[in-house]
């Protein structure tokens, strides 16, 4: 890795961006906060490494376009997006774009820490993504024909009720089908899912 890798938060809302740089400085990461996504760009920040932690609701430019605009500039800077309970699936949509990870409001402490740190990683290793999608492909094959169907529409944002409705089942027939796909895809969150459906190739 680069010498001191950097994280750099993007938030419009001053008290979660001073928030969640303490509790990264705290944790010992070197943090510099910007107010939104064009003093991000204007600062020269995207060239060097670290990661990005960006909320995905934000005026003038919002963290997808921010992510699409670090695109355009070639930059690989891993990216962390944060979403609201209800916007989960433009979460989603941010990951198939590329971003990395993505927190659910509210998220604990370690859940942000754990997330930079697989971060970091990323834009320090180059991971073997062709050999990572055939072992989670694998797994995916040993789902039921009722459990691929609950993997792929959790996947795409939606909540266990609404799962319900369009399958025709009651909630809690989703929640047992979803609970035993976690376990025989050794998943342990909703964003654990969505980067294997990436890294595998899924379409949802």
């Amino acid at each position: 890795m680069a010498s001191n890798p950097v994280v750099f938060v993007v938030d419009d809302d001053d008290a979660v961006r001073e928030s969640l740089a303490m509790s990264l400085k705290l944790a010992g990461h070197q943090v510099e906060s910007f107010a939104s996504a064009a003093a991000f760009l204007a600062s020269g920040a995207p060239n060097r490494s670290g990661c990005l932690v960006t909320d995905i609701r934000m005026p003038d430019m919002d963290g997808i376009e921010l992510q699409e605009e670090l695109r355009k500039r070639n930059c690989s800077l891993p990216v962390i997006v944060i979403t609201g309970h209800g916007d989960v699936p433009l979460a989603v949509r941010a990951m198939k774009a590329g971003a990395g990870d993505f927190l659910e409001k509210p998220f604990a402490r370690d859940a942000l820490l754990a997330a930079v740190q697989r971060a970091l990683e990323r834009n320090a290793t180059a991971v073997d993504n062709a050999s990572q999608g055939d072992q989670i492909r694998t797994r995916i094959a040993l789902l039921t024909p009722k459990e691929r169907e609950v993997f792929g529409l959790v996947v795409s944002g939606k909540q266990s009720k609404v799962i319900a409705h369009e399958l025709g089942a009651s909630p809690r027939t989703v929640e047992i089908h979803r609970a035993r796909m976690m376990k025989k895809l050794n998943a342990g969150s909703l964003q654990e899912l969505v980067r294997m459906a990436i890294a595998a190739g899924v379409h949802t």
